[in-house]
């Protein structure tokens, strides 16, 4: 059975989110329709299962092997940079707010087989696996492929940033 989420849960778990997302930098998809949608998918995740997974993903119903879909995902950040906007378009690039084009997203979370071989291969890495970047304004590192699209502590854009590691 489906859990019952309300429209005022939703509208509620909207606003919340979206200034939320605003004060790091992040933006949420301008299409409210689909983004409430998406957000009463989460909201119906977290009654399912007790923890807000993806909604477009399928979550196992145990979290310690969802922690990676657990939104925001671990997957936002690459696919923001990427395409412009997260798997299941919750999240959106200024890019995409000032009209760019979608595109299709592929997926790229590892399957369970992938998942669990990493899982018991993981140890501590000689050399970063991302590199650290420093918003020159503020101090705040983050590691990643690319600098976040503006700065989630004192919000200047990514332009800002100087590769640090």
């Amino acid at each position: 059975m489906i859990p019952n989420v309300k429209d005022d849960e939703v509208d509620a778990f909207y606003e919340k989110l979206k200034k939320q997302a605003e004060s790091v930098g992040y933006h949420l998809n301008p299409d409210v329709k689909f983004t409430k949608e998406l957000l009463r998918s989460i909201l119906i995740n977290e009654k399912r299962y007790g923890y807000g997974a993806c909604p477009c993903r399928l979550a196992s119903g145990e979290k310690t092997e969802d922690r990676d879909i657990i939104c925001p995902c671990d997957y936002r950040d690459p696919d923001l940079d990427e395409y412009g906007t997260c798997y299941c378009g919750l999240y959106v690039s200024g890019e995409i707010l000032k009209g760019k084009k979608l595109t299709s997203i592929p997926e790229r979370r590892p399957s369970p087989e992938e998942r669990a071989s990493v899982e018991k291969s993981v140890e501590a890495p000689s050399v970063l696996k991302f590199p650290v970047w420093r918003c020159k304004v503020c101090g705040y590192l983050c590691a990643r492929d690319k600098p976040p699209e503006s700065c989630p502590i004192c919000k200047v854009s990514k332009e800002r940033f100087e590769r640090f590691i």
